[in-house]
């Protein structure tokens, strides 16, 4: 893979451009996943030179914990609150985010703009100043039975009159709508790790206004859509995008719904291209 940097004669002018480039990425998986999903993307991203921090939320991957003992939205995100708050000095990190993880991300634009150069969603529930983030979460799943999900397990937890739900990814749902244009050692690789995750229906945070205009709309943002996707449609990954004027589109085509691993050589060049642009 061809780093960021080029390389002249010209030493001493183009280590500092060098220099200048390298960019700390945060990385956030998605439903049911853990950093352990990044492990392509990082590894490219590390041998560019740049600073790489792959995340595992509350109760995934492999911090310890159930999902079902992660008391709220805000517990679940707080290693990513915690990562972008304790940057040192003026430093800003690009925060790439996947799936359900755009609404970690956007919690964090709304707490620390000013500590992310550019928030980048890959294939992400975005959600939209002003409305509730539940509200995203309820138009993607519109249209969507029980049958869609195929071999996924569903589980009701928590106070019956206040009840939420744990999601896991079944085996055929993720050959054939999650991980279809992946490699099968990445495919096996999520059958074994994969872990039930906490959907938040009726979290505070979940259904509160707590995106403003003037804090989570003033961060720059990417949108990576994944064209092939067959869980969250492109249709529904640009409706995302108009609720947020001013974002970036960029395409990966033959991606799935997972392009760090069905397009892991683009999607490292391209967020090192962003980094570059909006650092």
């Amino acid at each position: 893979m061809s780093s960021p940097e080029t390389t002249t004669d010209q030493s001493g002018s183009n280590k500092q451009q060098r220099r200048r480039r390298r960019h700390h990425f945060i990385l956030v998986h998605g439903v049911c996943h853990g950093a352990w999903c990044w492990y392509r993307v990082a590894t490219a991203l590390s041998s560019a030179g740049h600073r790489v921090t792959a995340l595992d939320m509350a109760a995934c991957g492999a911090r310890p914990g159930r999902a079902d003992e992660v008391p709220s939205f805000e517990r679940y995100t707080a290693p990513l609150l915690d990562a972008v708050a304790d940057q040192d000095g003026e430093e800003k990190a690009v925060v790439v985010a996947h799936s359900f993880g755009g609404q970690s991300l956007a919690l964090a634009m709304e707490r620390h703009p000013e500590k992310i150069a550019v928030a980048v969603f890959v294939t992400a529930t975005m959600p939209a100043a002003g409305k509730s983030m539940s509200f995203a979460f309820k138009q993607l799943s519109q249209g969507k039975d029980a049958d869609f999900f195929m071999d996924c397990t569903i589980r009701t937890i928590g106070d019956p009159q206040n009840p939420d739900k744990t999601f896991l990814f079944g085996p055929e749902y993720l050959a054939r709508r999650v991980y279809q244009l992946s490699p099968p050692e990445d495919l096996a690789l999520a059958m074994s790790t994969v872990r039930p995750s906490r959907r938040f229906l009726n979290d505070a945070t979940m259904n509160g206004d707590v995106l403003t205009e003037g804090r989570y709309g003033t961060v720059r943002r990417v949108y990576v859509v994944a064209e092939e996707d067959e869980w969250k449609p492109a249709e529904i990954q640009r409706l995302m995008v108009s609720w947020n004027p001013g974002t970036e589109v960029r395409a990966l085509q033959g991606a799935d719904h997972m392009p760090m691993f069905s397009k892991a050589r683009e999607l490292s060049e391209l967020l090192m291209e962003i980094a570059n642009k909006y650092s």
